[in-house]
């Protein structure tokens, strides 16, 4: 089995690199054969694509993706709570 740092830089790169997310500022822990997404992104969506892209490099891990979707506000707006 490949060793868990090579299987972290191998998804880290698949992230980084794939044209659905270019994503560089999540972290990638894995333990046995779990793999944890963990870190901050500016929509659902993103977060979504990055836990399929990152299932796609590590099919043979089980996913948690843990990644938590923070919205993002223009600055000097007014938020709105409902």
């Amino acid at each position: 089995m490949e060793a868990p740092q090579y299987i972290a830089a191998r998804v880290q790169q698949a992230m980084a690199e794939d044209i659905r997310t270019h994503e560089l500022g999540i972290r990638v822990d894995i333990r046995g054969d779990q793999l944890f997404l963990r870190g901050q992104v500016s929509g659902a969506e993103q977060r979504e694509r990055l836990g399929q892209v990152a299932h796609e490099a590590a099919p043979e891990l089980h996913l948690h993706n843990e990644i938590n979707v923070v919205e993002v506000t223009e600055p000097g707006e007014d938020e709105h709570l409902d």
